[in-house]
C-alpha cells in the first residue's frame, strides 16, 4: 500500500441529491425483485453516499477539503478507494487486472494464450498455463493442487470464471465441508458485483471457521451495498472474538471517516496505535485530523515519526512544508517543498506542490511569486480546479475583470462540487450590476455548501434588491 497524503489547503464540497424519479409499475417490480437494489433515498447516518447527513459532527468543506463524492479527504490513500469497482457482470468479465499491469485490458482471461500449447505445458513463448484446455473436473479432485491453482487463476489471470467454476466443483467435492472453498467461492461473486450472493458464502463460511479474513471480506460486502452500520456491527463482534486485531479496528475508523464522523474515527485510530504503533495509516490519519483542526505543531510530530520509521516520499514532504509553514517554522518549509519536488513522481504531484507553495506565497503576501506558482501548478496538470479559482481571485485583485470571469468559469466546470468558484462568480457578476447571473451562481454556490455564511448573507442581499425592483 502506498501512503499518500493531500494536505491540500483547499476547501471543496459536494452534496449528493437524489434526483427524484418517475418510476412506472414495471420500473419499482424491478427494484421490489432485485436483491442489490440500494435505497434511492437513505436515512440519516447510515449511508455512505450522504456522508453529510452524519450526526458525528464533522468538519465543514470551508475547513477540511472533500472529494467528489462528499468525503472528507483522509490522510491516507487506500487502494479500494482509487479506482471504481465494477458496476455489471459485463463490466467486471471485459475488463481484468492482472498481477502484470494495473491497466485494464481487453482479453476475458487477462492474458495471450497460445491455442497449440498443452494446458499444464510451460512455453517460453506462451501463458504458464493454458486455462481453456483444462479439465477443472479433475483437478477439483485434488484438494492441495486445486487450491494453487485457483489462486493462480483468479490473482494472477484474473479469470474469475473459469476460478468461479473450480471452486465450485471443488466445494461440491468436498461435500461443503470446506471453509476455505466457500470464501474463494464468495471473493468471486463479490469481483462479478453478485453483493448478496457473496454474503451468503462468507456467512456460511463464518459459521464452519471464524476468520478475521472472512470478517473483513463480508464488511466490504456491505459497504458495496451501502450498508456502513451493519459493516460496524459485524467489526465489533469480529472485535469480541479477536479482541485486539488490528485490522478490525482499522476497518471501523476507516468508515466512521467515510461518514464523516472524523471525532471517531480519530479515537479509533489512537486504538489502533495502542496495538501497534508504527501503522502508517493510523499515524497519517491522526496527523492529517490536526492539522485540519488546526494544530499543525501536534501534526508535525506525527509526520515527523514517519519519517523516522523509513517513510519517504514527495506527499511526506509536501505536508511537512505545509506544516512548518503554518506553525511559523519558515526555517524548514522551503526546504520540505524542494525535497518534494523532487521525489514527485508524475506531474500530478509536482502540481499538488507547486499548488501548495503558491498558498505559501499568498500567505507571506508576494502574490507575484503565488501567480507564478498557480500557473506552474496548470503547466503540470491543466485540470487543476482550485489553480483556475485562485488565479482568477488574483486576476479579480489586478482589475482583470473578463480573465477573472473565464478562469471562474473553467473552474466550476472542472470541479462542480466545489462552492468557491460559483461563490466568487456570484460577488464578480454582483459588483458589475448583473444580478440574475449572480443570483444563479450564488444558488449553485448554495447547494454545494449549504452552510456557506457569506453566500447566505449575498442571497439575502440580491433577493432585497429584487423586492425593490
Amino acid at each position: 500500500i502506498q501512503a499518500a497524503w493531500n494536505l491540500k489547503t483547499r476547501a471543496l464540497t459536494e452534496m449528493v441529491y437524489v434526483d427524484e424519479i418517475d418510476m412506472d409499475q414495471e420500473g419499482i417490480a424491478e427494484m421490489i425483485l432485485d436483491e442489490n437494489a440500494i435505497a434511492q433515498v437513505a436515512r440519516p447516518g447510515t449511508s455512505l453516499k450522504l456522508p453529510g447527513t452524519s450526526q458525528g459532527g464533522g468538519p465543514s468543506p470551508a475547513v477540511r477539503p472533500v472529494t467528489q463524492s462528499g468525503r472528507p479527504i483522509t490522510g491516507f490513500v487506500r487502494p479500494s478507494t482509487q479506482s471504481g469497482r465494477p458496476s455489471t457482470m459485463e463490466q467486471a468479465i471485459r475488463t481484468p487486472r492482472t498481477a502484470l499491469t494495473a491497466r485494464p485490458i481487453t482479453s476475458a482471461s487477462g492474458g495471450y494464450v497460445r491455442l497449440g500449447t498443452a494446458s499444464m505445458l510451460t512455453n517460453p513463448d506462451g501463458p504458464f498455463i493454458n486455462l481453456s484446455r483444462l479439465n477443472l473436473t479433475k483437478y477439483a479432485q485434488k484438494p492441495k493442487l486445486a487450491k494453487a491453482l485457483f489462486e493462480y487463476i483468479f490473482h494472477h489471470e484474473n479469470d474469475v470464471k473459469n476460478a468461479l467454476d473450480l471452486a465450485a466443483l471443488a466445494t461440491e467435492h468436498a461435500q461443503f465441508k470446506d471453509w476455505w472453498w466457500k470464501v474463494q467461492i464468495g471473493k468471486c461473486y463479490y469481483r462479478l458485483g453478485l453483493y448478496r450472493e457473496a454474503e451468503k458464502q462468507f456467512k456460511s463460511a463464518l459459521k464452519q471457521q471464524d476468520m478475521v479474513d472472512t470478517i473483513l471480506y463480508l464488511a466490504k460486502v456491505y459497504l458495496r451495498l451501502d450498508q456502513p452500520v451493519t459493516a460496524l456491527n459485524l467489526f465489533k463482534q469480529g472485535l469480541e472474538r479477536f479482541p485486539g486485531e488490528v485490522t478490525l479496528i482499522c476497518g471501523i475508523a476507516r468508515i466512521y471517516e467515510e461518514m464523516n464522523n472524523i471525532s471517531s474515527a480519530a479515537e479509533y485510530y489512537k486504538d489502533v496505535l495502542k496495538q501497534d504503533n508504527t501503522h502508517v495509516e493510523a499515524i497519517a490519519c491522526i496527523g492529517s485530523n490536526h492539522f485540519y483542526s488546526d494544530q499543525p505543531e501536534i501534526a508535525l510530530r506525527f509526520y515527523r515519526r514517519l519519517l523516522q520509521m523509513g517513510v519517504y516520499n514527495c506527499q511526506l514532504f509536501n505536508n511537512l512544508g505545509l506544516c512548518c509553514f503554518y506553525a511559523q517554522q519558515y526555517d524548514m518549509t522551503l526546504s520540505s517543498f524542494e525535497r518534494a519536488l523532487f521525489l514527485a513522481e508524475n506531474e500530478e504531484e509536482t502540481a499538488d506542490v507547486w499548488y501548495n507553495l503558491g498558498h505559501v506565497a499568498v500567505g507571506i503576501g508576494d502574490l507575484n511569486l503565488a501567480y507564478q506558482c498557480f500557473k506552474l501548478t496548470l503547466v503540470n496538470n491543466n485540470d487543476y480546479a482550485e489553480a483556475y479559482n485562485n488565479l482568477a481571485v488574483l486576476e479579480m485583485r489586478k482589475g482583470h475583470t473578463e480573465q477573472a470571469r473565464a478562469l471562474l468559469q473553467t473552474a466550476a466546470s472542472l470541479a462542480p462540487h466545489m462552492y468557491e468558484p460559483h461563490f466568487n462568480v456570484a460577488i464578480l457578476s454582483e459588483k458589475v450590476g448583473d444580478l440574475q447571473r449572480s443570483y444563479i451562481a450564488a444558488q449553485k454556490s448554495e447547494e454545494a455548501f449549504p452552510g456557506h455564511v457569506d453566500t447566505q448573507q449575498l442571497m439575502k442581499q440580491l433577493k432585497e434588491h429584487f423586492a425593490m425592483l
